[in-house]
């Protein structure tokens, strides 16, 4: 009987620190080719600084936008956007200088699901009231 109670203490031990690990973060920085020019850098060179994180670069007619998906992280946009940027010169800047915008998709995405849930919850609530409130046929 020890046995089957330490083995459920390990277990429950074990699966309540493994779902304590922060969640994989994506975040979206989007740059403007001008300020890229000024501070003669490019979206790959950016891109590549970034190569031990999961990346993906999109480049064409609109804002040049960079994604990078950070695994077990616990940091927001803000600190992303303190990481220093080597620029080719002998001097570095910060993301938050050179990029136009830092988004975090994952906190974005949560709210998002936050606010379709409040408008679910209210909209079954008025429609329970008028349900209440409707006149029975005869």
């Amino acid at each position: 009987m020890r046995k089957y109670v330490l083995l459920f203490f390990c277990l429950f031990t074990f699966y309540s620190l493994a779902e304590a690990r922060p969640e994989t973060k994506t975040f979206l920085v989007l740059f403007k080719s001008k300020e890229l020019k000024a501070n003669e850098t490019s979206l790959k060179s950016i891109e590549a600084q970034f190569s031990s994180f999961s990346t993906r670069s999109y480049s064409g007619n609109s804002e040049l936008a960079l994604l990078i998906e950070i695994p077990s992280c616990d940091f927001d946009e803000c600190f992303l956007g303190q990481f220093l940027i080597d620029t080719g010169k002998k001097n570095n800047i910060q993301l938050q200088e050179v990029a136009f915008r830092l988004f975090d998709m994952t906190q974005s995405k949560r709210e998002l699901e936050m606010m379709l849930q409040a408008y679910d919850s209210e909209n079954s609530k008025k429609s329970k009231k008028l349900a209440s409130t409707a006149i029975p046929s005869l």
